[in-house]
């Protein structure tokens, strides 16, 4: 199983790398997390004959900007996938008034709200919600034999220990510095990123989703690796173009 982080950033694009966007190459199906400006580059990578999955974790600008792109995307086919309400909302975002309708995509296209908790199509995943200033979910998937937890945009929640239990791969978002913390505004500081993994029992971190306002250079992610690592050793910064197996 491969992961490439195709965009890093949360917010803006910087020249850092741009917003969120994960891929998961398994052996039956790409998994895309997030639809940040990162997405536009997942033709590099997808490659071979299979269906692609996206799942949303929420509907803010810097989770699904990168959605306009898809008209050059070569895909076999695209299920698109989230909260209760992502059917609505993508129909409103992708209107012919703003960009192009996922029925006009040069490759079949569907959305689909998930259930929250456990499900068994197209592959065994959990949904639950996170803590975030609006409706977040974080991502368990169980496939090939691997754990691969997503939880960005949350302040730490026991939800998203749950989700990264024993996780193969924990993806954590790290848009705050060092000590920084906000009630209004829940996102992860490096300490906090790595108490979830080492709480959870994860075998590696990922830290991505950094705040492009406070994390204006490369240096910096380097700095939170650093901070991370005094707690949870198996921990990286993840940057763009980055490949890993797991």
């Amino acid at each position: 199983m491969k992961v490439t982080f195709l965009g890093t950033n949360g917010w803006f694009d910087t020249d850092c790398g741009n917003t969120i966007c994960t891929l998961i190459e398994t052996k039956t199906a790409y998994i895309l997390l997030d639809a940040g400006n990162g997405i536009y580059k997942a033709n590099r990578y997808i490659k071979k004959d299979l269906p692609v999955y996206l799942f949303l974790s929420h509907f803010h600008i810097d989770h699904i900007e990168g959605l306009h792109t898809l008209a050059q995307s070569r895909f076999t086919s695209l299920a698109i996938m989230g909260q209760s309400g992502t059917k609505s909302t993508i129909k409103e975002f992708l209107a012919p008034k703003y960009s192009m309708p996922v029925d006009k995509l040069p490759f079949p296209c569907k959305v689909i709200d998930i259930k929250e908790g456990w499900n068994k199509n197209p592959f065994k995943f959990r949904a639950l919600p996170l803590v975030h200033a609006s409706k977040c979910l974080g991502y368990r998937f169980e496939i090939d034999g691997k754990i691969i937890s997503y939880c960005t945009d949350t302040g730490y929640c026991k939800t998203a220990e749950e989700l990264s239990a024993n996780a193969d791969l924990l993806i954590s978002e790290c848009a705050f510095l060092s000590g920084q913390n906000s009630d209004v505004w829940p996102h992860m500081n490096p300490q906090l990123a790595a108490k979830l993994a080492f709480q959870s029992q994860a075998k590696k971190l990922a830290l991505t989703h950094f705040d492009a306002a406070l994390y204006t250079t490369i240096a910096k992610r380097e700095k939170a690796q650093t901070q991370t690592r005094r707690i949870f050793p198996a921990s990286f910064s993840a940057y763009d173009g980055l490949t890993i197996v797991v």
